[in-house]
């Protein structure tokens, strides 16, 4: 059985972004997304995301690139001025240099969950906005952040070395792939669910139809989740810091197109949620399949 969990980040950045995704889920094409705390358009997400009980929604935490939860004063080491910092590069070179609080971390990470909670949410997993959790001393404090508000599933942000993508991408992310043994050792992973990996990290900002299909055919068995930011172009979206922009139109198009395809005919395709991943023995996914 083939496990595909499609998860849609950035829910509640704008009004094009929710509408998109809830359109997508109302199609059949995705059931899961994660929901910015901080996000502009976070009141319009919690009226669509209460009106559709069957999507689940995770907290996609922010700690770059964005205003935080919490006032600037109490997470000092995370902020400049009153907001995080706006460029991952800056953010990574903090971290290195040990100079992000991880007590910090972990009351702002609490801060985002129990915002979508106090707001009616059932959080159902969290990510990170670019990924950042993939450093042990991030996803570190955001388990115990999660784990204290009864949130037991997490993105696995590790790519299996055959998923497909721009070539500087893929090259990243292969270097970056030294860090999942840490990554793992972090928490106790039998505690938390998640998949056998992530696909579409790297095709981010390539994610069209024939990316799409190349990757659901080259899927394995297991679960596996696809990340997507799809979209709609609006005036809000001109006014957000993002390197994504009209590929949101391409990607939500490619999902609405090939999604209900592979369901009709791969028979052994199973669409599913965070609700539906189960805590699991992390495999040795670098195999090609």
């Amino acid at each position: 059985m083939r496990r595909l969990l499609i998860n849609a980040d950035d829910f509640g950045l704008t009004p094009g972004i929710n509408r998109a995704i809830a359109e997508l889920h109302d199609a059949g094409c995705l059931l899961s997304t994660t929901l910015m705390a901080n996000g502009a358009a976070f009141a319009d997400a919690i009226a669509l995301a209460t009106a559709r009980p069957a999507l689940a929604v995770g907290c996609h935490i922010v700690l770059t690139d964005g205003v935080p939860v919490l006032p600037a004063k109490e997470i000092p080491s995370l902020v400049q001025g009153a907001n995080f910092r706006p460029r991952l590069g800056s953010f990574i070179a903090s971290l290195i240099l040990g100079r992000l609080n991880e007590a910090e971390i972990e009351r702002e990470a609490t801060a985002q969950i129990r915002k979508l909670q106090d707001a009616g949410i059932r959080v159902s997993h969290i990510d990170s906005h670019k990924h950042t959790h993939l450093f042990p001393a991030i996803v570190r404090p955001l388990a115990r952040a999660a784990a204290a508000c009864g949130v037991h599933a997490l993105r696995n942000p590790f790519e299996p070395e055959w998923s497909p993508g721009s070539m500087m991408r893929m090259l990243q992310f292969r270097a970056l792939g030294r860090l999942r043994d840490p990554f793992f050792q972090q928490f106790d992973e039998a505690a938390f669910a998640t998949t056998d990996g992530t696909l579409g990290i790297s095709a981010t900002g390539d994610l069209n139809p024939e990316t799409l299909h190349g990757l659901l055919q080259l899927m394995p068995e297991g679960t596996w989740e696809l990340v997507c930011h799809p979209g709609y172009v609006d005036t809000a979206l001109s006014a957000v810091t993002t390197r994504l922009r009209q590929h949101r139109e391409i990607e939500f198009n490619a999902l609405l197109n090939e999604i209900p395809h592979a369901l009709r005919n791969y028979p052994e395709l199973q669409l599913i949620s965070y609700r539906d991943v189960h805590p699991i023995a992390i495999p040795n996914w670098n195999e090609a399949p």
